[in-house]
């Protein structure tokens, strides 16, 4: 059988300048330090890593050059979307092919697999919009084959999660990514972030993900019990492993627990007896 190609996906990395912790309480740059020895240890080691927003806290630039210090480490091949500062972002990923315009998306290919990446991010506000030049582009990507699968990454999820203080900083023109879709079969994924939680569901008929962070999660508040909060639970990222088939293949998404866990133990003896 023939091994399926993996994307790992990080997302939400909120890295501050060398010393200081998130909200007083978080080490997001020891949390991505263990998510990169996590992804660099994982047998088979990933095909590619997309990060899909939020890299920096603030940001500035101090912590932009902290992610890539951060960064440097990971030799696996990587490319990411912003959640927050385009200019800060297109400084730091000055190899990476944007599209033409002001947002930062961008196509790779992956064997025989598209990842695109569409830039949903609006400068100065935490919602998200994918603006008529990113649907042009995103269009123009996925017209441009009618037979390689693609999976689609943006930061804003284009559903409601039930978590209040975070719907409404969801994609807010979701309507308009549906009628694009639409066209396309063969995206095979719609991944986000922006959250903090791993969450599944369907959007316009399509398998749809949140990935979860390397350090903290939004508090899964389904009934606006508390202000808007965080929980320290543990961290994971999500692997997309697509594998060659009927149509545009399969993908299916692992939650990937970061950390040193016991194990892995045999279920059965030498003889074959379940121990």
């Amino acid at each position: 059988m023939t091994r399926p190609l993996l994307i790992a996906q990080i997302s939400d990395l909120h890295i501050k300048a060398p010393g200081a912790l998130a909200y007083g309480k978080v080490d997001t740059a020891a949390a991505l330090s263990r998510c990169i020895a996590a992804l660099k240890r994982f047998a088979p080691r990933p095909d590619f890593v997309v990060i899909s927003g939020d890299l920096a806290d603030t940001p500035t630039e101090d912590e932009y050059r902290h992610i890539e210090t951060l960064l440097a480490p990971l030799a696996i091949p990587y490319a990411a979307i912003p959640g927050d500062d385009r200019a800060l972002m297109r400084r730091l990923f000055r190899e990476t092919p944007f599209a033409a315009g002001d947002a930062l998306s961008s196509a790779h290919a992956v064997g025989a697999l598209d990842l695109l990446l569409a830039d949903s991010s609006v400068p100065g506000h935490p919602y998200g919009l994918l603006d008529e030049p990113t649907l042009a582009w995103l269009n123009e990507q996925l017209a441009s084959s009618t037979e390689r699968p693609a999976l689609l990454f943006l930061h804003h999820p284009p559903f409601v999660t039930g978590i209040d203080h975070m719907d409404v900083q969801n994609l807010h023109n979701a309507d308009a990514l549906a009628i694009l879709l639409a066209r396309h079969p063969r995206v095979r994924l719609v991944a986000s972030g922006h959250v903090h939680r791993s969450m599944f569901t369907s959007f316009a008929g399509r398998p749809t993900t949140i990935c979860p962070a390397p350090n903290h999660a939004v508090a899964l508040d389904l009934d606006a019990h508390w202000p808007p909060s965080f929980m320290v639970e543990p961290p994971a990222f999500h692997l997309h492993s697509w594998t060659a088939g009927s149509g545009f293949g399969d993908v299916v998404t692992h939650t990937v627990p970061i950390g040193d866990f016991d194990g892995p133990h045999p279920f059965f003896d030498a003889e074959g007896k379940l121990l």
